[in-house]
């Protein structure tokens, strides 16, 4: 859907920040990339689309003719100048059929302990692969470099890209049919969004923030749902369209659910998302209790009714689809705000013995938003620690908006701010 943007040069890029509690070597996340590449294609691959009605997908030379993804390496004098180069990276948007659809970055910055540290930093075209699997990509380059033996096994590699489909073509296109009859009726009232109105946006910008659980001597499981973190981003985005003065019309937003087996990191490549569409008004978030359950019975009744897996069959088939045939089945969204806002939950980045000779200490991502909705908050863990990205598009939404919702997202969360 960035494509609507091309003018406006929107970025369809995210981004994997790793902060390492020593310095990185460049030379070794090289050498890791090599060993990848030698037995797996895809980070080096360029996106095709044969004909005018044939399916996007990823396409790869031959391992003498593989140009490898870029390994880049600065030094700041600040740690207050990494940010400017993440947000740098979050925009220089990258062309899929032209460029490496990954690259990679090590920022050399002094840590309050005076001591150099690294940030390890993954950029990738979003539709080369989810969060999950830029993870899982980090993860596979750092057993490389701890390696002996070089190159995975055949097995590794195999798993990291997804399996063919098991159902016949009928019985998909019959789910897919059946996903787009549910998305035609999904917003009798069409939603609004912060980026209305604004002729040209800005680049992405976010902000990213720490959080430690408040000690009140009593656990609070339901906090770790995503339907109630759901209804806390909804609490803070209500407080922003009262500002802005938006109507109590729905808020219409897709939630992604992963595909992939519980406990399991794989596969790496392609997007093994569904999703599922909440619906909930912004005068809904005064009881966040009550808001909270009826979100967990919305998901709960989604996937009763086979409505996640019948959406997940659908984006499939959207590979065969130009823009406008899809734009055409949404009425909802033929004033342009297909969403209202942004929201998802990554979880926790996967435990690593080493990454290139360090430790993690901390670890978040932060994807491009499009110019309408132009906001989105994004939530994982690391090292037990809870962190809260904000991205928004500048002319949608002001750094001082980002802010409070950053803050009432981590009071309502009942967490402490980190510096």
């Amino acid at each position: 859907m960035h494509s609507q943007w091309r003018q406006a040069g929107a970025s369809n890029n995210a981004i994997l920040v790793a902060h390492c509690d020593g310095r990185v070597d460049p030379e070794r996340l090289r050498a890791a990339l090599g060993r990848f590449l030698d037995a797996c294609p895809w980070p080096a691959a360029r996106l095709r689309r044969t004909r005018p009605w044939g399916a996007l997908h990823w396409a790869a030379a031959p391992r003498a003719a593989l140009t490898p993804p870029p390994v880049r390496h600065r030094t700041v004098a600040r740690e207050s100048e990494i940010h400017p180069l993440l947000e740098a990276e979050l925009n220089a948007a990258i062309d899929p059929h032209r460029q490496s659809p990954l690259r990679l970055l090590v920022i050399d910055a002094p840590s309050p302990s005076g001591r150099v540290a690294s940030v390890i930093v993954v950029t990738w075209c979003h539709a080369l692969m989810d969060p999950r699997g830029g993870q899982s990509f980090l993860a596979a380059l750092a057993r490389l470099d701890a390696s002996a033996n070089g190159a995975p096994p055949a097995s590794n590699v195999a798993a990291c890209v997804t399996a063919p489909h098991r159902r016949p073509l009928r019985e998909r296109g019959r789910l897919a049919r059946r996903s787009l009859d549910y998305m035609r009726t999904l917003a009798p009232v069409p939603p609004v969004s912060p980026g209305a109105g604004v002729a040209s946006p800005g680049p992405v910008r976010f902000l990213a923030q720490t959080f430690v659980e408040r000690d009140t001597g009593e656990p609070r499981r339901e906090t770790r749902e995503i339907s109630w973190r759901l209804a806390v981003v909804g609490e803070a985005m209500a407080g922003l369209w009262a500002r802005r003065g938006l109507p109590d019309v729905p808020f219409l937003l897709p939630i992604s659910v992963d595909l992939r087996l519980k406990g399991e990191d794989t596969p790496t490549f392609g997007n093994m998302l569904a999703f599922h569409f909440a619906r909930f008004r912004p005068s809904d978030t005064r009881d966040l209790p009550a808001l909270a359950r009826a979100l967990r019975r919305q998901m709960a009744d989604a996937e009763r009714d086979g409505q996640i897996d019948a959406n997940a069959v659908a984006m499939e088939f959207l590979k065969y689809r130009p823009l406008s045939r899809v734009a055409a089945a949404l009425p909802w969204g033929a004033g342009g705000d297909s969403f209202s806002f942004n929201c998802a939950d990554v979880g926790g980045f996967p435990a690593l013995e080493a990454c290139f000779g360090h430790r993690i200490v901390n670890a978040y991502h932060v994807p491009c938003v499009l110019p309408r909705p132009g906001i989105g908050v994004f939530f994982n863990r690391c090292a037990g620690q809870d962190n809260v990205v904000v991205c928004w598009v500048e002319g949608a939404v002001t750094a001082d908006e980002a802010a409070q919702v950053r803050d009432v997202v981590g009071e309502a969360m009942g967490w402490t701010a980190r510096s």
